[in-house]
């Protein structure tokens, strides 16, 4: 099963670089799953093979300036004319081609945006002032990410046609062309003939429904692409073998959902058949033309066994669809989930703000240095200069050479990230509660000899007897955390509201500062003194699901960490009034502890 599964991965990456050297800029693009290795490389060598030789072929790196990237003004030329004088940028360089953008699983996301757009417009300007320049562009984006979390942007993604893996893939596998350059030309005098009915139409779009995928960028992108496979066999109607091809290359890696194929649709494994040789004879019942194209034995290669006699057109394309889904994907999605799941780095070095002098570039925009941006030179003058000539006929006195005005200052701003402070609310009441003061002490403990390189704070407050206190305000340093943990006491009645309240505000001034607050909450959940100091369970439950409900609204990242023996219904309660991560640690030590909060952080 391994070895037919790469060798389909092999005949779909031979498929799709036909399909995508036929017509670039309507396909929109590839995006290629590889290791880099020599199998990409046998890729890459046979798209240049099928590409026109006349067609622009540029690399994109992903730290590409927007200057370069878009254009602009030559500013040498335009202040010794005297008039604005545009330099091309790599988008409009790469009009009528294909642009390789290496690394895709790292591109910054304004790059991603930028490109995005010119996919979707067919242009580029790089002013408001300027004009539009043709940018139509076909994209290869060479994907190279080793974990889940690294993959092509989603913006560049959807955009992208077709998504071929070629992890395992022989380099043998990729090393003839399933049709050559005059077959290409051919099948693209051939193209604007293609006719496809709306049965067919109607089938991808049902199709893309049953995978689950909400975008109609993607059905239209399979219309393109059965459309190109009809045209490379060199027919004038898009048949059934073409929609799964497209459902296979398309909707396949898209999909959000597990299909639901009807049993009698899904091939049992006793009824799989080995592949044949190259020596078996042919069954009489369907002999091989010898006028049928070289295109035509490689794509039936890749392509899944043919559909029952008795199967509708959906059910073939759900079920092509879904011979494309990885083997890793099954495990994780099923008919009831809603999306695949989705991981963020962002939080650990805090929320993204637009503000100071340090950190990557966010772009230049038109306005004064002021509130912590930095003057561009550069784009000031480049902005100034197509007004010189005018100015200088305005001014009555002698001109200075170059004459700038204040709506010509463009600004540099800079994304930094916040630090974040990490803020535990320790439930010290009670005699569980006493367990888990070791565990707590060392986990801040822990993660206090992070902050050195992460720029981390960390701050506790601890609730017991009648209110809450500050144990330990935000602070870096380990010696004082030591110290005032060592004396911190335990035992006595569960104020929680009134913990949940000191929290609440606290993190709001913590945000005041400027810090990115992560509450964690170690708790069992039960209640027994109201917010006012009362005795009373139900009074005090109450109380604490309004404080929660607070913590909810301010959009506070919290994290709730059941120290109960066993999972306990108020605290999961709790957090889901807190929209809190909810973590049972009946047995969890000091270093699963601080693990539990850096993931969440």
């Amino acid at each position: 099963m391994a070895e037919a599964h790469i060798a389909t991965r092999a005949g779909d990456a031979l498929l799709a670089a036909a399909v995508f050297a036929l017509e670039p800029a309507a396909i929109g693009g590839i995006t290629v799953r590889t290791d880099r290795g020599a199998a990409c490389e046998c890729w890459l060598v046979l798209l240049r093979k099928l590409l026109d030789e006349a067609m622009p072929l540029r690399r994109l790196p992903p730290h590409i300036d927007d200057e370069r990237l878009l254009g602009g003004t030559d500013l040498a030329s335009t202040l010794g004319s005297g008039r604005p004088v545009y330099a091309r940028g790599l988008l409009a360089e790469a009009d009528g081609g294909v642009i390789l953008m290496s690394m895709a699983e790292r591109v910054p996301a304004r790059l991603a945006a930028l490109v995005a757009a010119a996919l979707d417009s067919h242009s580029v300007a790089a002013g408001a002032w300027q004009h539009a320049q043709p940018a139509r562009f076909g994209l290869v984006a060479l994907d190279s990410g080793q974990a889940d979390e690294e993959h092509c942007p989603a913006v560049l993604a959807e955009r992208l046609a077709l998504h071929i893996d070629l992890h395992g893939v022989h380099p043998d596998d990729l090393s003839s062309a399933p049709i050559d350059r005059a077959a290409l030309t051919r099948a693209r005098l051939r193209l604007g003939a293609i006719r496809i009915d709306a049965a067919a139409i109607t089938a991808l779009c049902g199709a893309a429904a049953a995978c689950g995928i909400d975008s109609l960028r993607a059905p239209l992108l399979a219309l393109r692409v059965a459309r190109a496979s009809a045209a490379l066999d060199e027919r004038d109607v898009v048949n059934a073998a073409d929609l799964q091809s497209a459902a296979r290359l398309v909707l396949g890696p898209r999909a959000r959902v597990l299909p639901e194929v009807p049993e009698s649709s899904e091939p049992s494994a006793d009824s799989e058949s080995p592949p044949q040789s190259e020596s078996a004879p042919q069954s009489e019942s369907a002999p091989q033309s010898e006028s049928a194209p070289a295109s035509e034995s490689a794509q039936n290669a890749a392509a899944p066994p043919p559909a029952h006699a008795g199967e509708d057109l959906d059910q073939q394309l759900v079920g092509a669809a879904r011979a494309r889904l990885p083997a890793g994907l099954l495990a994780g999605i099923g008919p009831g989930a809603a999306s695949l799941p989705r991981s963020s780095t962002a939080g650990r070095a805090g929320a993204a703000i637009l503000k100071g002098r340090r950190g990557p570039p966010a772009g230049i925009r038109s306005g004064r240095p002021r509130h912590g941006g930095k003057l561009n030179i550069v784009a000031t003058l480049r902005a100034a200069a197509p007004w010189q000539r005018l100015r200088r006929a305005q001014a009555r006195a002698a001109a200075p050479r170059v004459i700038v005005r204040a709506e010509d200052f463009c600004v540099t701003w800079f994304r930094q990230r916040s630090e974040t402070a990490t803020l535990f609310v320790l439930d010290a009441s009670g005699s569980s509660a006493m367990h888990r003061l070791a565990e707590v002490k060392g986990a801040v403990e822990l993660l206090l000899a992070e902050c050195y390189v992460r720029r981390d704070q960390v701050a506790v407050v601890a609730f017991r007897g009648r209110a809450a206190e500050l144990v330990l305000p935000a602070t870096r340093s380990l010696v004082r955390a030591k110290r005032l943990l060592a004396g911190l006491p335990g035992g006595g009645a569960t104020p929680l509201a009134s913990g949940l309240a000191l929290a609440h505000q606290l993190a709001d001034q913590l945000r005041r500062r400027g810090l990115a607050p992560l509450l964690v909450l170690l708790t069992d959940g039960q209640a027994n003194i109201a917010l006012d100091g009362s005795a009373g369970r139900a009074r005090a439950h109450q109380d604490a699901l309004l404080a929660a409900r607070l913590l909810r609204a301010a959009a506070f990242k919290s994290l709730l960490i059941d120290t109960a023996p066993r999972p306990a219904v108020l605290a999961r309660v709790l957090a889901e009034a807190m929209q809190a991560r909810y973590l049972p640690l009946p047995y969890a030590d000091a270093r699963a502890l601080a693990g539990a909060v850096q993931s969440a952080a």
